[in-house]
C-alpha cells in the first residue's frame, strides 16, 4: 500500500549535490535521465521526472540548461545534513506526499517511521490496519509540522500558542515565511480540533517519528496500547481534515395532524 511517493536515495543525492551550488543540466545517454554537472564536484544523472517533481514542490529552481537549490531547497539540505550527523543509524530521505499538490517534500526516517509500519500491518480480518485517510492524516500532520519549522525544537511547548512565535528561537515569527507561519497556524487547528487527549501521541509519533514502544514506555501506558490510542486520533484528525458529507438537509418538524397543510396569506 504507498501514499505516498518516496525518493530517498535520489532525492538525497540531488540534495547533497546541489547544496554548494547549482550545476548545468543536459539530456543523458538514457532518454529519461538528465545529467547534472558541476565541474570539479562532478557529475551525477537523474531522472528527469524527479528533477520536474522536486521543481513542482519549490525544492529546485531549473532554467532551460541549469539547476540548482531554491531558499527551501537549502533550508531542507542543511536539515538533511544535521539529522544525518545527530543520528547517522537513521534512514533519512525525501519523500513527497501523493494527492496533495501543495505539500512540500519532506524528510522522514524511512527505515523507522511509525506510521509507515502500522499502514503495513494488517487486521485479524485482513484489512489494513490504517484506512488511507487515517495515513494521509497523519503524512499531512507531519508535512505541515515540517513546513512549519517546528522540528528544529524536538521539546515543543504545546502550551503556548503555534501562531504565537513563542516556541522557536530567536527571530520568533519575524523568521518565519508566511508558508511556514500558515503550516504552525494549520497545526494549531487540527491539534485544537483532535483535543488535548488525543494530540501527544500524533505529535509524538507523525512529527517526532517516535516507536509505539517508546510512547508507551514514556507515557506509562499498557503494552500495545499506543496503536489504538494513535488510530483513534488518527480517525479523528482525518475527519478534521476531511469533514463528513451531509447527505440530506434535516427536516423541519412541525406540529399538527397528518393532513396539517400550512396556511398563505
Amino acid at each position: 500500500m504507498q501514499h505516498a511517493t518516496s525518493t530517498p536515495d535520489a532525492g538525497r543525492r540531488v540534495l547533497r549535490f546541489l547544496s554548494p551550488g547549482p550545476a548545468s543540466m543536459r539530456p543523458a545517454a538514457s532518454g529519461t535521465k538528465l545529467l547534472l554537472e558541476a565541474g570539479e564536484r562532478g557529475a551525477i544523472a537523474v531522472a528527469g521526472d524527479l528533477i520536474d517533481l522536486l521543481a513542482s514542490r519549490g525544492v529546485v529552481v531549473r532554467a532551460s540548461h541549469t539547476v540548482g537549490l531554491s531558499d527551501e531547497g537549502h533550508a531542507l539540505a542543511k536539515r538533511l545534513l544535521a539529522m544525518r550527523s545527530a543520528e547517522r543509524q537513521r534512514d533519512i530521505g525525501v519523500v513527497v506526499l501523493q494527492g496533495e499538490p501543495d505539500a512540500p517534500a519532506v524528510l522522514a526516517n524511512l527505515s523507522e517511521s511509525p506510521l509507515g509500519q502500522l499502514a503495513r500491518r494488517r487486521a485479524k480480518d485482513g484489512t489494513p490496519f490504517l484506512t488511507p485517510e487515517e495515513y494521509r492524516a497523519g503524512e499531512r500532520l507531519r508535512v505541515d509540522y515540517t513546513r512549519g519549522r517546528i522540528m528544529q525544537r524536538l521539546g515543543a511547548n504545546w502550551i503556548a500558542s503555534v501562531s504565537s512565535g513563542k516556541r522557536g528561537g530567536a527571530g520568533g515569527m519575524a523568521d518565519l515565511t508566511d508558508a511556514a507561519l500558515a503550516a504552525r497556524q494549520r497545526v494549531e487547528k487540527a491539534i485544537a480540533a483532535v483535543g488535548p487527549e488525543l494530540s501527544g501521541v500524533l505529535i509524538d509519533v507523525c512529527c517526532f517519528l517516535k516507536g509505539l514502544e517508546l510512547v508507551e514506555s514514556e507515557r506509562g501506558w499498557p503494552v500495545r496500547s499506543a496503536k489504538i490510542v494513535l488510530k483513534t486520533a488518527l480517525a479523528a484528525l482525518g475527519r478534521h481534515y476531511c469533514p463528513p458529507k451531509q447527505t440530506s438537509r434535516p427536516q423541519t418538524l412541525h406540529w399538527g395532524t397528518p393532513d396539517y397543510r400550512p396556511t398563505i396569506d
